[in-house]
């Protein structure tokens, strides 16, 4: 029997919506998902509400929790990873605001940048102890994570334990399968793409009609601007739908060649021109409704019951497809996972973790190599590659001085005296998480 452990089940949207994937699959049926958040309300709410629905929709599963992690794990097989540290939105606004008071222009905080960094300090300790539990009582598992800061916490889990099954997971890619149908004017069962990158840093590097081989970005390029044309960050004209965020996107499209697989909230976080093109109005409104949505979750019935409509036959996230494909050895291809670069993206270091497609097989997760990745793309992603591994040193060494590093390597930062300001106060208004930097 399987046994499937949520490690931060009582997590918004997270938890829920996997345990409505669980019970949408044939083949986990029998298994026992085991609940573990060490919020004892958010945990609470998890297991009444799924329990509700698993009785209320016949479901054969069993549904354990606890906030004992060692009980959790024990005897898992698959491990899923979506926590947040502290008072998630107090701290984010911190990460965005304060190093905006110091002349370091992000667009967001959240993953990239000099928000990215102190979130990432925040966040990687305690995974870095969870997947210390993993290794030592359940070595075997295959082991998800949803968490952001994705980059920087896949480098720093698989630097500290290599031997580890870790793959980082990230819901962006499905923007292709909402897109490509328009702009390629076809179903998308006759399309097949690839995109490869880091994550949020990635571009479509291939689209072709399944029907005729052919290649489909000539005819994405030219519906392009008829597709995007109320979805672009336009000065001169009408302000941008709210959530629309094309500002970075479309300067990326017309730079490089190549569709993002993102918008400027992510997409912009990494790259050092981006504040002066960014859709800033549509990110503040994506963030306010974001915050508002999520603080609300567990108050309006509606956030998640359409999770487990009947109706709704979709999955919510790739894990549980990638799980099915393990288990009956498919070697089907997924789209988009976060795994160290092995040689798949040639120009970026190995230690990296790169997110790219892979065939999904008894063995787990193998990558899809990419030998001619564009030159002038990488040009970018290479610029995160030393932040990433410096953010790790100062995790795994509690090393002030690294972050410090880390902050010089970021393309965002530009200034090292407002630097070492930055990180002093960061360190003073975050203590209680960041205090063992020393």
């Amino acid at each position: 029997m399987e046994k499937i452990v949520l490690i931060g089940a009582g997590s918004q949207n997270f938890g829920l919506g996997i345990i409505s994937d669980i019970f949408k699959s044939k083949s986990l049926e029998g298994c026992q998902i085991f609940l573990h958040d060490i919020d004892k309300t958010t945990l609470s709410n998890t297991r009444i509400i799924s329990n509700n629905y698993k009785e209320n929709l016949g479901i054969n599963i069993d549904i354990k929790a606890s906030t004992s992690r060692k009980e959790a794990l024990d005897g898992a097989t698959f491990c899923i990873i979506s926590i947040e540290v502290g008072k998630r939105f107090d701290l984010w606004d911190q990460d965005w605001k304060i190093p905006l008071q110091y002349g370091f222009r992000q667009v967001y905080g959240e993953n990239g940048g000099p928000g990215g960094l102190f979130h990432s300090l925040r966040q990687i300790p305690p995974i870095i102890d969870i997947c210390e539990d993993i290794n030592s009582i359940c070595p075997d598992a295959i082991v998800f994570n949803f968490s952001n800061p994705m980059q920087r916490i896949c480098h720093s889990v698989t630097t500290k334990f290599p031997n580890l099954k870790f793959i980082g997971m990230c819901h962006e890619i499905a923007s292709m399968e909402r897109q490509l149908p328009d702009l390629m004017e076809t179903e998308m069962q006759n399309i097949e793409f690839r995109a490869a990158g880091l994550n949020h840093l990635s571009i479509l590097l291939e689209a072709r009609y399944k029907n005729t081989g052919k290649d489909g970005y000539p005819i994405i390029k030219q519906n392009f601007e008829t597709y995007f044309s109320d979805l672009i960050n336009n000065h001169d004209a009408k302000p941008s739908k709210p959530g629309a965020e094309r500002g970075v996107f479309r300067k990326v499209f017309e730079t490089y060649g190549y569709l993002p697989i993102t918008t400027d909230s992510h997409l912009g976080e990494y790259i050092q021109w981006a504040y002066s093109v960014a859709d800033h109005d549509a990110i503040l409104d994506f963030y306010d409704n974001y915050k508002e949505k999520c603080l609300a979750f567990y108050d309006d019935k509606s956030s998640y019951e359409y999770f487990f409509d009947p109706k709704n036959t979709g999955t919510h996230e790739r894990v549980i497809p990638i799980i099915e494909g393990i288990l009956s050895d498919s070697g089907y291809e997924e789209p988009a996972v976060n795994i160290p670069n092995n040689g798949y993206i040639a120009c970026l270091p190995k230690d990296i973790v790169v997110e790219v497609p892979a065939t999904v097989n008894k063995s787990g997760i193998s990558g899809i190599s990419f030998k001619d990745y564009p030159s002038a793309f990488t040009s970018l992603l290479n610029l995160q590659s030393g932040v990433i591994q410096m953010t790790t040193e100062a995790v795994l060494n509690c090393s002030k001085h690294a972050a410090y590093l880390a902050l010089l390597a970021d393309p965002l930062v530009n200034d090292s005296i407002q630097a070492e300001k930055l990180l002093n106060s960061m360190l003073q208004t975050q203590s209680k998480f960041l205090g063992y930097l020393k």
